[in-house]
């Protein structure tokens, strides 16, 4: 990521190509993963905002053969997440580069408080974050 972006605090992760391929409703989000290609490969992600939900979330596809959402919050200085290519780490979008593991916990950096993590079940078709 080019020192501008993390200037501006501009994240490499998107929304999904496909707006429809999720919904939320009572606390869940639901994704039917055959409409979200982008989550098929090992660290790559989506961001989810907008349709109600109370909060950004940050889907990775991990390394680690699961799925992992979080809260797209730095706990630093509050910018939206991206995960780190080839490791098992998310990293805040700004000049801070405050990192985080797969479990939330700080890594590296200036931000010392973990993310917030959901709760995520994931079956061959569908993908349901519990954002409450």
């Amino acid at each position: 990521m080019g020192i501008f972006a993390r200037i501006f605090g501009i994240c490499k992760t998107e929304v999904p190509k496909n707006a429809d391929c999720w919904n939320y409703s009572e606390g869940k989000v639901e994704i039917s993963l055959e409409k979200v290609p982008e989550l098929m490969k090992p660290g790559n992600a989506v961001r989810l905002e907008g349709k109600g939900l109370p909060q950004r979330i940050l889907l990775v596809c991990g390394h680690d053969g699961q799925f992992h959402a979080f809260e797209n919050r730095c706990t630093h200085m509050g910018r939206r997440l991206d995960p780190l290519d080839n490791t098992k780490n998310i990293q805040c979008c700004s000049i801070s580069c405050s990192t985080f593991d797969y479990t939330g916990r700080p890594v590296s950096g200036p931000g010392r408080t973990s993310l917030k993590k959901f709760r995520v079940e994931a079956t061959e078709r569908r993908i349901v974050i519990f954002s409450d």
